[in-house]
């Protein structure tokens, strides 16, 4: 939403995702087996959130061979963007700085537990019907091809061939054609600032 929308519309979801945040808590075994308390809300966990989905976009998008306009460290540094009315004012500003935190996160923070096969399991056998269900398949295949031997271990997945990218890239392609290479949003965002001079 924050990427192609109006001031008022990044406030307004910003507002509603800060307000489902404030539910969000718990606790969870940190790396030394000790528990820990988390609300969504901190800025650590906001961190791992924001760069766990830019890395993953912007890996993906480069995996699959598709450009990215001003390059790597323009997408990351936009994207940092994104957090700040959720919170979170600390953001990588480079693919350096992005990478940097997630071996942060990586030495510090992540580890294989038991909830996370049963997460992945969920991942991978979504209940979805027909073609959706196949559709996802190819499309988590091609996900776990982008993902480095780390995240493999900690996930307990076995590596993909990079084949799942090219055929993934083919189907894309063929939405992309059909449903035309810019969402709605990214259109009229690019005819407001047209208007705008």
């Amino acid at each position: 939403m924050t990427t192609f929308a109006s001031t008022e519309v990044i406030e307004r979801e910003a507002a509603r995702v800060n307000a489902m945040h404030e539910h969000v808590k718990g606790e969870f075994k940190d790396k030394n087996n000790q528990t820990q308390h988390y609300k969504a809300k901190d800025p650590r966990f906001l961190l791992w959130v924001h760069c766990a989905f830019t890395d993953s976009f912007l890996k993906a998008h480069l995996a699959l061979g598709y450009p990215i306009d001003k390059g790597a460290d323009a997408y990351v540094s936009q994207w940092s963007k994104s957090a700040i009315p959720l919170g979170l004012k600390t953001a990588p500003q480079s693919v350096e700085e992005l990478e940097a935190t997630l071996d942060n996160f990586r030495k510090n923070d992540l580890r294989h537990s038991d909830r996370t096969d049963e997460v992945v399991k969920f991942i991978l056998n979504p209940p979805f019907n027909g073609a959706g269900k196949y559709f996802y398949k190819l499309i988590a295949n091609a996900a776990i091809a982008t993902l480095d031997p780390r995240e493999l271990k900690l996930l307990g997945l076995k590596k993909r061939s990079k084949i799942w990218l090219r055929i993934s890239r083919v189907g894309l392609d063929i939405f992309l054609a059909i449903l035309g290479s810019e969402p709605p949003a990214m259109v009229a965002a690019h005819a407001r600032i047209k208007r705008l001079g």
